[in-house]
């Protein structure tokens, strides 16, 4: 193990016993194992040089003082959990009048309440890679929802993962553990953001962990706005079991270097998975999704869409995997990535992929690439629109067939402001 990885995994002993298991485990795996280069497959389009140059250390476990007024969303005034540099913030956090059979909370407080936390934790079927064991190694605490069988939440569930740095650069480890059990269903939106504006580089390395059961549904928002200078790995690990129903849309805005591993796996038979996708980045921002379907079973649906703003010197990665083998006869499975290149000099790799050997089957994947064009910029200016104006035109145009699935009102609108801030060449 290198001493890069050494020391990005905390000493402190876990809350929870039971954990000290699941920690050996991973640093067990990572005595075998360095960070990932170019000569890897999975990463030869991502630079991860800028996280091999800087030491990080463990943020003090004292909470920082933080408003969160500009960054909570109204319609889950009374379903907030929150976490500043991965530390449980119960004083922001807003758990009040939660409906039966609803948690939301801490691993203590899930401890407390008898919650099989082992059973799930750690346990997706798609096995470690590094960054994945580099933050169950060193697991102190996570955000975990619970739903119990035949239990709805109406309102929105927020978790807000806030990074705030002064001249220190620190590595965080954020955890989430999702549990649906059978015939519940809840939307989460989860948000990985900053408050500091000292451009002083961290490292972000989020896991988070869905489990749904017999028709369970969910429908789960990712949000990645981190400061410019800092670096975000990220994973999603999803299992559904028969006939439930995963939502899934990733949005990336922030960071110098962010990766987004999205994996589902079909353990049930007649699943729904839906992944909807929006990376914008300028400057010289690198973002990279990589996504896996695994299905396994008979009469699965999935639809993927993916879009990449680029803009500058920028770079996006998109890789798409979904397998459908012998087993998985009569799926029903689509993936198209769109990508729009602002200037010259953005970069987009793109590699769809389809690995299919059941025969009866329904299947397509592709990719585009293009840019603005400018008789449609032609045209708006006739309508009396400045080049300006047309192009944010055309841009929000290109970008709300994302924005619009979000089902939360003002995280929408937030988007949308987001998406008029983003200039072009």
């Amino acid at each position: 193990m290198t001493a890069t990885l050494t020391q990005l995994i905390p000493l402190t002993p876990p809350p929870n016993p039971q954990l000290q298991d699941i920690r050996t485990q991973a640093a067990g795996y990572l005595q075998e194992e360095t960070i990932p280069t170019n000569k890897n497959e999975e990463w030869r389009f991502t630079n991860l040089s800028p996280l091999l140059k800087q030491t990080f250390v463990a943020p003090s476990q004292e909470l920082p003082p933080v408003s969160i007024d500009d960054l909570a969303i109204p319609e889950a005034a009374q379903s907030r959990l929150v976490f500043i540099n991965g530390i449980y913030a119960p004083l922001l956090s807003s758990l009040a009048n939660l409906p039966a059979g609803v948690f939301i909370g801490n691993l203590a407080a899930a401890n407390a309440a008898g919650l099989a936390i082992t059973d799930y934790l750690g346990k997706q079927p798609g096995g470690e890679e590094v960054f994945t064991a580099i933050n169950t190694a060193g697991i102190n605490d996570s955000a975990v929802v619970w739903l119990a069988p035949d239990t709805a939440i109406e309102s929105p569930i927020q978790l807000l993962f806030i990074t705030t740095v002064d001249d220190t650069a620190i590595a965080t480890q954020p955890r989430t553990l999702v549990v649906l059990e059978q015939r519940s269903s809840a939307t989460i939106i989860q948000e990985y953001l900053h408050t500091s504006a000292s451009n002083r580089a961290y490292f972000n390395n989020s896991v988070t962990e869905i489990w749904l059961g017999a028709a369970a549904k969910l429908n789960h928002t990712r949000i990645q706005a981190e400061d410019i200078a800092a670096i975000h790995i990220g994973k999603t690990a999803v299992s559904q079991s028969e006939h439930s129903s995963y939502t899934g849309n990733a949005i990336e805005l922030g960071s110098k270097l962010s990766r987004h591993n999205w994996e589902i796996f079909q353990i049930g038979a007649q699943t729904e998975t839906y992944l909807n996708g929006l990376t914008m980045v300028n400057g010289e921002q690198e973002s990279d999704t990589h996504s896996v379907i695994a299905l396994t079973k008979t009469h699965g649906i999935t639809n993927q869409l993916h879009k990449c703003i680029v803009n500058d010197r920028a770079h996006a990665i998109f890789n798409g995997k979904v397998f459908v083998p012998q087993a998985a006869q009569q799926t029903n499975a689509g993936q198209l990535n769109r990508n729009l290149l602002l200037s010259a000099k953005a970069r987009i790799d793109t590699k769809p992929q389809l690995e299919i050997t059941a025969d009866n089957v329904k299947c397509s994947h592709g990719a585009t690439v293009s840019q603005l064009e400018d008789d449609e910029i032609f045209y708006l200016q006739s309508r009396g629109l400045d080049v300006e104006t047309a192009k944010i035109l055309l841009i929000n145009a290109f970008a709300v067939e994302i924005i619009d699935r979000i089902p939360v009102a003002s995280v929408r609108e937030k988007l949308a402001v987001a998406v008029k801030a983003f200039k072009a060449n």
